[in-house]
């Protein structure tokens, strides 16, 4: 996943935004105009090579700029809806389905498609046309502004790619044009991922959900669950597609009895839920179906089931209802379907969320966290950073490693708490829910030894602030002799305290545990109304002192002043062993031999190799 250098401009929508190849859009409108002259790209000229990886596949074609193609050509007729695409002589449907899907809503179309009205043709004005067009594009952590000439491909005065209704709108086709040309030519959109085209238009997180793996079509529940899912990414704004998944070569694109083609893109254009019955009656019943519309690419072949455009379901519902939910009787390409035909025909759903991060929301906020990373492979086991995954045990912990109050990478495998499966795709995700702690994570590729760069997004309820984690032990200084330099590693695993007691005997404890080690701190979260509460906190300090204790106190959180529940002290052998301790909490001041109600579990290890833990 590659980043690039590159120039910067700053933009009102946009925290910045970097100009592809280095083209800025209005430096070279302003030259052709002053020049008289329509824009040629140097960067994506009219020539095969732009078409294809090697040779010519469709005969002889004809770059045409839009004006050759019609007497009256604009970016827009009408506006812009999901029904102005039609997929062309390229296995792009994945494509043009999430251009369905972007076509639905307004406010990311238009980021995709900035200055559209600057853009526009405006016949009363031809002397302001320059033949160069621009469009925006989320890739890698950025948006890249990407400059094209409008000199399309044609076959017999047709054009050969995705194209509109309206033979004089071009909008579609000039943004695949701009499409393929970050991609390196119009045959590297032959076949792909619709979930790398929605993240592409608005850099938003794109979940797979795999609908035969989750059993939805069997299982009611979590088929209401996941349409309430659904319902809430669409009316939050974000861009749903589906498919059917072919499982041969010969299943590609193969139409069901149903209508429904395999191995296809569609989009999900609109979800809701339908209101059955007529009248005041359906009003006062309540009764809801849940219902999903999508859209072929091909703007024809559609399902022919329950609920198709002239199923007779749809005298169960009112007109006004019909009208509400825009039921027409065309082939063209748009249809309903009731949720649960679609979890028993569909395969696979992509949901595209816009994570919401502005505070001045009204919906959830999540934080956001946004590192570049890579794995790169050396022969120096401290500095190789392409261990592959855990199956490969000698080198896993190699890999880059992100966390939030470790100093030092980490270099003994700890508990796991989640990880997503390893797949052939651009992205990848995984949505956990944890509780409240200290975590690494750790990027991979499967096999050992491959390279890459990438680029992590972290989303959490609260401030993550994770860090890559570069050094493997504390440095040596010149300030190392005179300050002295660590001597062990120690891992302090609080597991849980049992018995506790405070100052009233009957009120309610939320306990919570502080390990304290020459000076550093580790504090766990609170946990709430407990006697025997499950800490599971870690702690790392590397030691100066090895024969000094480690020091562990435990409060229980207050609205004003927090109680003071008991203590203990441990000192620990640097053997490499792992040690066990359960130990009765002590008072602190001159009572500290004082024994206190409860006892306090730890495992503690200890090694003065400092690259062992």
């Amino acid at each position: 996943m590659n980043s690039g250098n590159g120039n910067w401009a700053r933009d009102g929508m946009f925290s910045s935004v970097k100009a592809f190849e280095g083209q800025h859009y209005s430096s070279l409108k302003k030259r052709c105009l002053q020049r008289g002259m329509l824009f040629e790209d140097p960067c994506f000229p009219a020539i095969d090579e732009s078409l294809f990886y090697h040779g010519n596949r469709i005969g002889r074609v004809h770059w045409k700029r839009p004006q050759e193609l019609c007497d009256d050509p604009h970016l827009f007729v009408d506006g812009i809806s999901a029904h102005d695409l039609h997929q062309g002589q390229l296995g792009n449907c994945w494509f043009v389905a999430a251009c369905s899907s972007l076509a639905s809503r307004e406010s990311l179309w238009q980021k995709v498609i900035p200055d559209w009205k600057e853009q526009e043709w405006d016949p009363e004005k031809p002397e302001t046309y320059a033949g160069i067009f621009h469009f925006r594009f989320w890739r890698f952590g950025e948006w890249v502004d990407v400059v094209i000439d409008d000199r399309l491909p044609t076959v017999d005065n047709q054009l050969v790619y995705c194209h509109s209704n309206d033979s004089n709108e071009f909008w579609s086709a000039l943004v695949e044009k701009a499409y393929a040309k970050v991609y390196g030519c119009y045959e590297a959109l032959d076949g792909g991922n619709t979930a790398d085209a929605l993240v592409d238009f608005t850099g938003g997180v794109s979940e797979p959900v795999d609908l035969v793996e989750g059993q939805f079509a069997q299982d009611e529940v979590a088929r209401n669950q996941l349409f309430e899912r659904v319902l809430k990414v669409h009316n939050r704004d974000g861009l749903i597609s589906c498919s059917i998944r072919a499982t041969t070569v010969e299943d590609m694109e193969a139409r069901l009895d149903c209508g429904l083609v395999k191995g296809h893109a569609y989009a999900v254009t609109d979800v809701r839920k339908a209101r059955l019955g007529h009248g005041l009656l359906a009003f006062f019943k309540s009764e809801k179906l849940n219902m999903i519309r999508m859209r072929n690419p091909w703007g024809e072949k559609e399902w022919s089931g329950p609920w198709s455009d002239s199923s007779e379901e749809w005298n169960k519902v009112s007109k006004s209802e019909r009208e509400k939910l825009g039921v027409t009787v065309e082939d063209d390409g748009e249809f309903w379907m009731n949720f649960d035909d679609f979890c028993q025909y569909f395969t696979d759903l992509v949901l595209c969320r816009l994570i919401n991060t502005s505070y001045l929301s009204i919906h959830k906020t999540w934080e956001e966290e946004v590192m570049r990373g890579s794995w790169v492979k050396r022969d120096d086991a401290l500095r190789n950073r392409a261990g592959g995954c855990i199956n490969h045990k000698v080198t896993f912990l190699q890999n880059p490693q992100v966390e939030l109050n470790r100093k030092y990478r980490m270099h003994s495998t700890q508990n796991k708490v989640g990880g997503s499966i390893y797949i052939n795709s651009r992205c990848v995700f995984l949505r956990k829910e944890l509780k409240e702690g200290r975590y690494i994570i750790i990027p991979t590729t499967f096999d050992p030894g491959q390279q890459g760069e990438f680029l992590l997004r972290v989303f959490t309820d609260v401030p993550s602030d994770c860090k890559e984690l570069t050094l493997d032990e504390p440095p040596q200084t010149c300030w190392t002799g005179m300050c002295g330099y660590p001597q062990v590693v120690t891992q302090v695993h609080v597991l849980g305290a049992e018995g506790l007691q405070g100052p009233d005997s009957n009120g309610a404890l939320n306990p919570y545990v502080v390990i304290t080690c020459e000076g550093e701190k580790v504090r766990s979260p609170v946990h709430k109304d407990t006697r025997c509460p499950d800490f599971d906190v870690k702690g790392l300090f590397y030691r100066k002192k090895p024969k000094d204790g480690i020091h562990i106190e435990i409060f229980s959180k207050n609205v004003i002043v927090d109680s003071f529940l008991g203590q203990m002290t441990l000192t620990s052998d640097p053997s490499g062993r792992q040690e066990h301790h359960t130990v009765h909490l002590r008072d602190r001041g001159s009572r500290q031999g004082n024994d206190l109600p409860g006892t306090l579990t730890v495992r503690l290890i200890t090694c003065n190799e400092l690259t062992s833990i």
